[in-house]
């Protein structure tokens, strides 16, 4: 059977570009059971309360959802549990310096499949405030009319 190749997206987070201002960016693997690549493959997850957090010098992703896969037995996971994420030693340290400054978290923005391998990409990121986040709604609802404007001209309407 040939490899699967490519990149094939499960799930993004799109509400943290809302939440966020997203300062560097890392690919992680993910330890997963069986159980949970099968439910992966079938499309079904969802990262918008998840996070990732530092226990015994190791990076976990947390509080992503996962379902049950829908034809498992009793060897099924727990839909919210904890899950290993596989870095660099060196990514490791730099992303734990950054995330002991004031302010900084760590957030999953997609989840994936590349070469069949299951990957998180995940963000050091800063809160927005919430005039942060109205002045990048106002800001992308101009772009749009300024753009629909553009093409009512090039119309000649």
């Amino acid at each position: 059977m040939p490899k699967e190749s490519g990149l094939k997206v499960v799930a993004t987070n799109r509400k943290a570009r809302h939440d966020y201002h997203i300062m560097d960016t890392f690919e992680a693997g993910l330890v997963l059971m069986g159980t949970e690549v099968k439910s992966l493959r079938e499309g079904r997850a969802s990262l918008v309360d998840g996070f990732a957090t530092f226990y015994n010098n190791e990076l976990w992703l947390e509080a992503v959802y996962i379902p049950e896969y829908l034809n498992g037995s009793w060897t099924n996971h727990t839909a919210r549990r904890r899950r290993k994420l596989l870095l660099h030693r060196e990514e490791l340290e730099k992303i734990d310096r950054k995330t002991r400054e004031s302010g900084f978290t760590i957030v999953p923005l997609q989840l994936y499949f590349k070469d069949s391998r299951a990957k998180v990409e995940i963000a050091i990121a800063r809160g927005k405030k919430d005039y942060d986040k109205r002045h990048a709604l106002r800001e992308q609802q101009d772009n749009r009319e300024a753009l629909r404007e553009m093409r009512a001209k090039n119309r000649g309407e």
